[in-house]
């Protein structure tokens, strides 16, 4: 298991590196969470719900994704409202305090440690992501996440953590401290994170480390810039890429305040003819080519913000002068005439117009919508992969041509000259996609030849297992991983 000293150190991405590590030396890895709380996420090939953070990790290991990697989604509706997501289906919303409060822990427990079992059954070896920071005292009772995890996973836990912020030693010993004696036995290495400048300048730090805590540690890994692996969260998504450049494809991705899926829009940060920002300035939306509207956790709530802020008027200023939007999924959905949620399944909105761009009404249900999808673009030949996720039924309202035709014979979203909406997630991760909404804007733009996201994704799995094996002691890590444990569930 990779457990934090706290959030944000890079627990998800070195669990990735060590899935591809453990596959690249003929293991048959799987990643596992037993609770993730994120806004991102993925449908699985059975068309159930997990954390986005654990299907790259099963990509990074070669496998197809299950929900047994991620038994229980929380994804923030609002600042303390979470749709609680369980073995891949909605169970329904639920205050935070209700949750972490209430008498259901037992019932969850047995789920995720049932999810553990199965998933150990059919791969090893598991790779244990914690969540935040192991030390959380006032929620030990009700952690389903960390060390009682640990525990029923007879997991060698290593304890990550970041030394770009600061305080690495403090929070390091300060973790291990704070772990009841049981606890403490579990953890049997240290790695140390984002480390910047001469590593030899730490050297004295490692043997401090280790005289404090009394357990290796087993690597630090220097901060890197040039691997490019799907992020966890959307922080820092508004100080990517501002400002438009005159030889590039200049795209905008809408801020939404509860935007989901930001890793929809991957693709286009590593294609060489694509400028991408995020933004919700309006004065920004005029510089852009082409106006993406992401998808979102509380579509009516996010498109009221739109309009209150000018952006909605930005957009259709931006339409209406030949420029390129398209909608995913929520964005979709506020292309319509109307969107309806009589029941409140996302709030307390029942009904707010459309930005009346493409002739649909929507209804939120429900019921929720995940799937894979196989399909191809109108008038295209190419097959394409992506995904659904999402409430809501679409009607459309006028003839109007489909924009993609589904491998069982149906019909996805639907375009004019130079606006487009869809259900698919992904959809940006085929070639075939971009080249055709790019097109229009690349005659006085520089050339540059497609972008294979698939094959870069693999390049970078390998880039970065490369970069962790280099500064991981890697006999250390399967010494570790061999060593007697304490029998299962001791400290839960």
């Amino acid at each position: 298991m990779f457990a934090g000293t706290g959030s944000d150190v890079g627990k998800s991405v070195i669990a990735a590196a060590f899935c591809r590590i453990f596959k690249q030396d003929g293991y048959s890895p799987a990643p596992f969470k037993a609770q993730n709380m994120a806004l991102n996420s993925f449908a699985t090939p059975e068309g159930l719900e997990i954390g986005r953070a654990q299907a790259v990790q099963a990509e990074a290991a070669g496998i197809p994704c299950h929900t047994d990697m991620n038994p229980l989604l929380l994804k923030p509706s609002a600042d303390t409202i979470c749709q609680v997501v369980l073995n891949g289906k909605s169970i329904g919303n639920q205050h935070a305090i209700d949750y972490f409060t209430s008498n259901n822990k037992a019932v969850l427990r047995k789920e995720v440690c049932s999810a553990f079992d199965r998933l150990e059954k059919r791969y090893n070896p598991i790779v244990l992501e914690g969540a935040g920071s192991i030390s959380e005292i006032n929620l030990r009772e009700v952690d389903l996440v960390n060390m009682p995890m640990a525990a029923h996973a007879n997991a060698s836990v290593i304890l990550v953590a970041d030394i770009d912020r600061g305080g690495v030693f403090a929070s390091v010993y300060g973790s291990i401290l704070l772990l009841n004696e049981n606890e403490r036995k579990l953890v049997k290495g240290i790695l140390i994170n984002k480390f910047r400048g001469d590593l030899r300048l730490f050297e004295s730090g490692i043997k401090m480390l280790e005289d404090l805590c009394k357990i290796p540690v087993i690597g630090v890994v220097p901060y890197y810039k040039d691997i490019h692996i799907e992020e966890e969260d959307s922080v820092m998504l508004h100080t990517k890429n501002r400002g438009s450049q005159l030889e590039k494809v200049n795209i905008a991705v809408v801020l939404l305040q509860h935007m989901s899926n930001f890793t929809d829009f991957n693709p286009l940060e590593h294609d060489e003819r694509v400028h991408l920002y995020y933004t919700n300035e309006p004065s920004e939306m005029g510089d852009a080519d082409i106006i993406i509207i992401p998808g979102t956790k509380n579509t009516l709530h996010d498109l009221q913000m739109l309009r209150k802020n000018g952006t909605a008027q930005a957009i259709l200023q931006a339409h209406a002068s030949g420029k390129t939007i398209l909608g995913i999924c929520g964005g979709y959905q506020m292309l319509g005439k109307e969107l309806l949620d009589p029941t409140g399944i996302e709030s307390d909105l029942k009904q707010l117009p459309g930005l009346n761009l493409l002739p649909i009404r929507t209804e939120m249900e429900g019921e929720k919508i995940t799937k894979q999808v196989n399909f191809s673009i109108v008038g295209g030949k190419t097959s394409c992969t992506g995904y659904e996720i999402h409430n809501g039924r679409t009607e459309i309202l006028s003839r109007i041509k489909s924009l993609n035709k589904m491998e069982n014979g149906f019909t996805d979203g639907c375009f004019t000259e130079n606006c487009y909406g869809t259900y698919i997630h992904g959809i940006l991760d085929n070639a075939e996609f971009v080249n055709m909404i790019i097109a229009p804007f690349l005659i006085e733009k520089a050339q540059q030849p497609s972008f294979d996201y698939f094959r870069f994704k693999e390049e970078q799995f390998d880039k970065l297992a490369d970069h962790v094996r280099k500064h991981v002691d890697m006999d250390l890590v399967y010494k570790i991983m061999n060593e007697p444990q304490t029998p299962k569930g001791a400290i839960r």
